[in-house]
């Protein structure tokens, strides 16, 4: 079973001509396929990546990352900001001082993330009008 997230991909089928050979690779088991669906889930969430690119510039208190993301909730962003560092994307820093201080900052990890998300949008912001374009004639089908 392989752990190359690239052979993973790449021996994914694409459709029903596609042979067996990709079966092993996209299977649950494999550890690999599981962390890019993760990673790719994260990447695809409503909040992770506003708090990356937030943090890509320098740390951050927990309220200075909250007014910058307009609308997340308290709860969200703390969800958010433990689930990626869970995944080594953010790290927490506690100060002991009084009153005590915790800053948030994008790891390297998190900020070379931020390079194929950019990529990513671009793509998106340069085929907006075709994906309007194809939403609209779906709905009008239906």
């Amino acid at each position: 079973m392989t752990t190359d997230p690239v052979r993973v991909l790449s021996t994914a089928p694409i459709g029903a001509e596609a042979g067996h050979e990709g079966i092993e690779a996209c299977s649950v088991d494999n550890p690999a396929s599981r962390v890019i669906r993760e990673t790719l889930a994260r990447v695809g969430d409503k909040w992770s990546m506003l708090v990356i690119g937030v943090l890509h510039d320098g740390p951050l208190r927990f309220t200075e990352l909250q007014r910058k993301i307009d609308g997340i909730s308290h709860r969200m962003l703390t969800q958010t900001v433990r689930s990626l560092e869970r995944d080594g994307l953010v790290t927490r820093t506690s100060y002991p001082e009084i009153p005590p201080r915790v800053e948030y900052a994008a790891t390297e990890l998190g900020r070379s993330l931020s390079v194929p998300v950019i990529e990513l949008a671009r793509w998106a912001a340069a085929h907006h009008d075709d994906i309007l374009a194809a939403r609209d004639a779906f709905d009008d089908e239906r």
